[in-house]
């Protein structure tokens, strides 16, 4: 497997609230628009994505875009010319929910299996390597406790990330979106959460296209995946990785998210 699609079609609302934190005003500039993957941290924070997808190995990006983000197009297609990694794009023409946006990598994807990504989180190494030499769909289950200690998520963020529950056989059987702490605190040790870091076969786009709206109005992985599971005999391996996630949603992750990549090489 060597096919990777970034989700980079969301709005940013969160990233577009303005705040106290201390940003340039280049990135202040970025942020304004809601393109997380490109605020720039020396160059823009996507290119550091794209740098791990290479080492790992992979050698095809789907950057699933809106018609309106011209900039990442021209970005990757005009100023720079990668070279360790093939960048193409696909349109999500409304912002429909992630599923719809995995949907649209759909062509690209051409019956293989493929790693999905967001585009505002930079995935430790060993996350990527370990699903792409998995033989079969799966997700990378980030524990806890290496989240707090490494990322700059703190403690009392976790629990707007869905917690995982797996099998003893390893695979996961329930995502339990945004639980509350006493949900988190009853939960066998150690407790993993996702990050939106799946492989998928090709069984998710028919979850994709079976799936109703959700509450909040969109098509949710989520939702997808549960179908696959329920109606398709998929199953998803849970892969334990200790290493944390960066996160860059909002004004206020800037400056941490620099201070953690300060000095980090990028070779496209």
């Amino acid at each position: 497997m060597d096919k990777a699609v970034i989700l980079a079609r969301g709005l940013g609302s969160r990233m577009r609230k303005s705040s106290d934190a201390q940003v340039s005003d280049e990135q202040s500039e970025i942020a304004a628009t809601g393109l997380k993957a490109m605020i720039p941290i020396d160059r823009p924070f996507l290119d550091y994505v794209l740098h791990n997808l290479a080492n790992a190995g992979y050698r095809q990006v789907c950057l699933v875009i809106g018609p309106e983000h011209k900039q990442i197009r021209e970005y990757y297609t005009e100023t720079i010319s990668p070279s360790r990694i093939e960048v193409v794009f696909a349109i999500q023409e409304e912002p429909k929910g992630t599923a719809d946006a995995v949907l649209a990598a759909e062509t690209f994807s051409r019956n293989d299996h493929i790693l999905v990504i967001n585009s505002d989180n930079y995935y430790p190494l060993e996350s990527l390597q370990g699903l792409r030499e998995l033989s079969r769909s799966g997700l990378a289950a980030f524990e806890v406790e290496g989240m707090i200690a490494g990322s700059n998520i703190a403690a009392n963020r976790i629990t707007k990330f869905a917690a995982i529950k797996s099998d003893e056989a390893g695979y996961m059987f329930e995502i339990i979106e945004k639980p509350e702490q006493q949900v988190l605190d009853s939960l066998p040790k150690p407790i993993c959460i996702s990050m939106n870091c799946w492989r998928f076969g090709p069984a998710i786009f028919e979850g994709c296209k079976s799936i109703e709206l959700s509450a909040r109005g969109e098509l949710e992985l989520p939702d997808a995946v549960a179908y696959t599971m329920a109606h398709l005999g998929e199953r998803y391996y849970a892969l334990t990785i200790k290493a944390p996630v960066l996160d860059l949603s909002s004004r206020d992750d800037i400056a941490p998210v620099v201070e953690r990549l300060k000095g980090s090489e990028v070779n496209l």
